[in-house]
């Protein structure tokens, strides 16, 4: 399993929402060029760019940030916030980064996703669905977590079989420390063994990757516990190494 920091980014700025919500925003840094070095240093090889800017906007707001940072950065670069169009995601991979995060359109607009799977490939779309638990049912959310679906994980899933790379968040855990949802992610690896699983939401120690990797996942998106210095990023690259 890859250890993959996360900076989510408000004007440049590296912050951290918790649950979603942007008037619980913690501000960690200035300078998130720095921060991947760091997370370079610390062993990491990957990190998650979320412009927070544009997943309000619904269109990507800090472009020239994400590739000013995919020129400089020893680290392959995820990038998501807002991205909708072909346009949108062929300019920020021309840009440099390694793959761009598409959510809400997979719901709003499944034959638009289905066509940028066909034309960029699946290993440069990393599919995001960001969950709630309801009666025992992971419902997936839009729009910033702010709508329902009325769609399960699942549904979704199915509809997309040449899905490589999935990005899970459990909305109610995500910035709260309190530990991930692992049952939630061992269901997903066991029914869809053919994707590579990023577990997101909750991670707060290191026995928490160590749960993650035994449950099947591919990575683990971890944001607060590094910017808050539950573990170091070396620390969590070795466990999730195992």
């Amino acid at each position: 399993m890859k250890l993959i920091p996360a900076i989510d980014l408000i004007g440049g700025r590296c912050v951290r929402l918790a649950q979603g919500d942007f008037a619980r925003e913690t501000i960690y840094s200035d300078d998130p060029a720095a921060a991947l070095a760091g997370f370079a240093e610390g062993g990491a090889e990957v990190a998650h760019l979320v412009d927070l800017d544009g997943a309000r906007a619904g269109e990507p707001r800090q472009h020239d940030l994400f590739a000013r940072l995919a020129k400089s950065s020893p680290l392959a670069l995820q990038v998501a916030g807002g991205f909708r169009t072909e346009v949108q995601v062929s300019q920020v991979l021309d840009a440099g980064v390694e793959r761009v995060v598409i959510g809400s359109l997979a719901l709003t607009d499944p034959e638009a996703f289905a066509r940028m799977l066909d034309r960029f490939g699946a290993e440069r779309l990393t599919l995001a669905l960001d969950v709630r638990l309801e009666n025992g049912s992971a419902m997936v959310a839009t729009h910033g977590w702010s709508l329902g679906s009325s769609q399960t994980l699942a549904e979704v899933l199915r509809r997309f079989p040449a899905v490589r790379h999935l990005l899970v968040t459990d909305i109610d855990r995500d910035g709260m420390l309190s530990g991930p949802n692992t049952p939630l992610m061992q269901g997903i690896v066991r029914d869809f063994p053919q994707v590579d699983l990023q577990a997101s939401g909750g991670v707060a120690t290191i026995g928490d990757l160590d749960a993650l990797r035994r449950a099947g996942a591919s990575a683990a998106i971890v944001g607060k516990a590094i910017w808050e210095g539950r573990f170091t990023v070396a620390e969590g690259v070795a466990h999730a190494r195992g």
